[in-house]
């Protein structure tokens, strides 16, 4: 029984002589490698700081210099781009990983990356030639194609638009640079024309001088720009006439939206008639 009993205390201490050994052997290992990824998250998490301070002096920087909203952004999401992979190739030389090689190998699978995704490319180079050129700026409304809406922001690869019923339209830089647009608030005033038919039986000079009161009156029609009421067409059943004035680009819609109902009260008040099409049903009896 004592010989049995001194096996098995033998047995546990061969064990635990084991344990010791494999833990002289791997925990000063496995501690140091615990402190680097301390380290590398204590530095991760104060450079980000860092990070998010530069990206925020170079903002006010650039803004107190009157730069474009859109190059501001530009700038920042490429600063932003760039502080963090520098950030991720000190970490990784923390760890003894060869920068050298990190980054040549990161050039060669830039380059077969840049061959793959040769759209992202042209769409870089479209936000650069964006900001050059300047065809517009956050704050804009711009049409391009089917799609307008009012810049909010101007990226390295896309370009946001918010739509007037403020859903988020986001187009490729590249679509932007090489096709034409239409930029409705790059100029300070925009005309604006209203299209309106009386009958031939009204009376033309009364209905000119009513719209020309209308114009005088409304404070967003520009009053030292051209105002005219003037006959456009001499249609089948209608004289239309053409109100034609200017506004500010932010007072289009409403002005126009507004003036075109004014027209139809005024009018009526004056007992001008506004045709319409009518079909005549004769049915003869036999």
């Amino acid at each position: 029984m004592q010989q049995r009993e001194g096996q098995e205390l033998e047995a546990i201490t061969e064990e635990i002589d084991r344990a010791q050994a494999y833990m002289d052997q791997y925990l000063p290992g496995v501690v140091s490698f615990g402190l680097k990824v301390l380290i590398a998250l204590l530095v991760f998490f104060i450079s980000s700081r860092l990070i998010k301070l530069v990206r925020r002096l170079v903002r006010r920087s650039m803004e107190r210099a009157g730069a474009d909203t859109g190059l501001v952004q530009f700038i920042d999401s490429l600063l932003k781009a760039f502080l963090y992979f520098v950030l991720v190739m000190l970490i990784a030389s923390g760890f003894g990983v060869d920068t050298a090689s990190v980054i040549a190998l990161a050039g060669s699978a830039g380059l077969a990356a840049g061959l793959a995704l040769q759209g992202s490319l042209s769409n870089f180079a479209g936000g650069v030639l964006i900001l050059m050129v300047k065809p517009f700026k956050v704050g804009d409304y711009i049409i391009q194609g089917d799609l307008e809406g009012t810049v909010s922001q101007i990226e390295m690869i896309y370009t946001s638009l918010l739509t007037p019923d403020n859903r988020k339209v986001v187009i490729p830089n590249g679509a932007l640079a090489d096709s034409s647009l239409i930029n409705v608030t790059a100029q300070e005033k925009r005309r604006l024309d209203i299209d309106v038919g009386i009958s031939y039986a009204a009376d033309l000079r009364r209905a000119k001088e009513v719209c020309m009161k209308l114009l005088e009156q409304d404070a967003r029609i520009l009053q030292d720009e051209e105002r005219l009421a003037v006959v456009s067409e001499l249609a089948d059943s209608a004289v239309m006439l053409k109100v034609r004035f200017w506004v500010r680009p932010e007072d289009y819609w409403m002005a126009k939206w507004e003036m075109t109902e004014a027209v139809k009260l005024a009018f009526d008040e004056n007992g001008i008639e506004i045709p319409f099409n009518q079909l005549d049903v004769h049915v003869r009896q036999e």
